[in-house]
């Protein structure tokens, strides 16, 4: 998955994909479960490494679930996808009779199944009708929020999503513009952001739409909201060994699987100051990446959309009812 700030080319090559293969360990005999698995470039990845083992592919999306289908065709035909939010995995386990699995990888982010199509309304770059529902049937689109929130609502979004300076002023113009008419399309967004950002501040830099384009998408799939309690998730349900890799592609998100993973590794969260451990937490996790990993200039330079990504890696350690696991 992707980053929205590249222009758009019609290929899906996974990303940091050597990096995601030699993180996961993957066994031949193993189940691996792919949360994201879009148009199915990492999963076909894992399944060319299983020879007896099974990989579960998610996707909220039907058309990338059909795309990964007929890519994962000829890499076997021990795999199962499921059209699922990530935020379902203990329960497609549970549906599926899976106790337990050895590795588990998000790529988080749009993927370029949709990025690629833009009458999905993900891109700034198309005119296409504003929607960014990665399932197309929740029930509100990027649409709804510019034309049915307050401006004060529309700010928060902007600011704390896109990281966005500009977010009270884009919000204002957002309200201005859609009492002339309703804003149905992305480039109407674009066009109103463009004039809501100071000339001398789109001159370098990103796409000026980039950041409100991150957050609309962001708030629509409700995309960080449900990431932490899907890590609590994948953690649960890796045995003793198996790996779970993370690829991120903002801060946002970066910022929750890095405190998540800090938090679930940590072997005291007693106050400073205490002579004595008392609170005898139970890490069930070890770092296997201290600091995230990033593409190679190689990567980047084949394939630009890779640039932002940054990847975390973590083992599930085996877990005691007594003691501090191993």
């Amino acid at each position: 998955m992707l980053a929205l700030d590249e222009p758009i080319t019609f290929h899906h090559e996974p990303v940091m994909l050597a990096e995601v293969i030699n993180g996961l360990k993957v066994n031949p005999q193993g189940v691996y479960v792919d949360c994201t698995v879009g148009g199915g470039g990492h999963s076909r990845a894992i399944l060319e490494h299983l020879e007896g083992g099974i990989l579960v592919g998610l996707d909220q999306d039907p058309e990338a679930l059909a795309a990964a289908a007929e890519r994962l065709q000829a890499a076997g035909s021990q795999y199962k996808l499921v059209k699922a939010n990530f935020n379902q995995l203990a329960e497609v386990l549970d549906e599926l009779a899976i106790e337990a699995v050895d590795g588990i990888l998000y790529d988080l982010g749009v993927s370029s199944y949709q990025l690629d199509k833009p009458e999905r309304g993900f891109s700034y770059q198309h005119e296409a009708p504003l929607d960014m529902r990665m399932d197309p049937l929740l029930s509100w689109s990027a649409a709804d929020l510019v034309n049915e929130l307050s401006a004060g609502e529309l700010a928060a979004i902007i600011k704390k999503y896109g990281e966005e300076r500009w977010a009270a002023r884009i919000a204002e113009f957002i309200i201005r513009e859609r009492a002339k008419e309703p804003i149905r399309t992305t480039g109407q967004l674009v066009r109103i952001i463009k004039d809501a950002i100071p000339a001398s501040a789109r001159r370098s830099g990103s796409h000026p739409a980039k950041r409100t384009f991150q957050a609309l998408r962001i708030a629509v799939n409700n995309e960080l909201g449900v990431l932490e309690n899907s890590l609590q998730q994948a953690v649960s349900a890796l045995r003793k060994g198996g790996r779970i890799c993370v690829i991120s592609y903002h801060s946002l998100e970066d910022r929750i699987v890095k405190d998540f993973f800090r938090k679930e590794a940590a072997t005291c969260i007693c106050p400073p100051g205490l002579p004595v451990c008392r609170c005898d937490k139970v890490p069930r996790i070890k770092l296997v990446t201290r600091k995230p990993l990033f593409p190679s200039e190689a990567e980047v330079t084949r394939n630009p959309r890779a640039r932002s990504a940054r990847l975390r890696i973590a083992e599930k350690l085996d877990v005691l009812k007594t003691g501090k696991g191993e």
